[in-house]
């Protein structure tokens, strides 16, 4: 018998006869509760941490060792994902300042641009509210069913070159990585004028997100300002 079987056989696996894994007769558990807790479990992790390395062991292991990694696809991308009317979105985390609750935009004089809601106070900073669904020809009115989870509408506040914009939200779903091979060539189905806006499509579990060209929408909504 090997060296590394003889010291395993030294170890009384307590835990999984009369511990939390077995029929929980330890006496010790009124104490400790868990084995976790229990001097006997972590004495039994110190002596096999310190148990000797046999030749098979390490023959083993230098076997595994030697064959070739897997590649995977790296997660090279980030975006935040959120939706607007029945579209889930994305924009590069690079292009996103912050996100915060929602306000009402306060419009400005003798601006009558369709995309230009107004300016709205973010953090103490008065930032341009813009409307991100009529640039990209969505209704905003429309919203998928939702059960089982509260839904708050948000600013997201992004950033290009210098200026921010406050886009208003329907959802917010968070941040996702993704290697930037999985994106795929949108639907024939898109409308044209949310295409256009696109780098590609993310299947994201059940979602379909549509990944948005950070500069090419930062470059649309400076010109809004004009």
């Amino acid at each position: 018998m090997s060296t590394i079987a003889l010291h395993a056989l030294a170890i009384d696996d307590c835990w999984n006869r009369i511990g939390v894994n077995g029929d929980q007769s330890c006496a010790r558990l009124a104490t400790h509760i868990h084995c976790r807790n229990c001097e006997v479990y972590s004495g039994a992790a110190q002596r096999n941490l310190q148990r000797p390395v046999d030749a098979g062991y390490r023959a083993h292991w230098a076997d595994l060792l030697r064959q070739p990694q897997q590649r995977s696809a790296a997660s090279d991308q980030s975006a935040l994902v959120f939706r607007i009317g029945a579209e889930w979105l994305a924009l590069p985390t690079a292009t996103v300042g912050s996100v915060a609750p929602l306000a009402a935009g306060h419009r400005l004089p003798h601006r009558t641009s369709a995309g230009l809601l107004g300016i709205v106070n973010v953090g103490g900073k008065l930032t341009p509210m813009m409307a991100l669904g009529a640039l990209l020809g969505v209704d905003d009115q429309a919203a998928p069913a939702t059960s089982g989870r509260h839904v708050f509408a948000r600013l997201l506040v992004m950033s290009w070159e210098g200026q921010s914009f406050a886009l208003p939200v329907a959802d917010l779903h968070g941040i996702v990585r993704y290697p930037h091979a999985s994106l795929a060539a949108p639907a024939a189905t898109i409308n044209r004028g949310l295409e256009r806006f696109l780098s590609g499509v993310l299947a994201h579990g059940a979602l379909r997100v549509g990944v948005l060209d950070g500069a090419l929408i930062g470059h649309q909504l400076a010109r809004l300002l004009r």
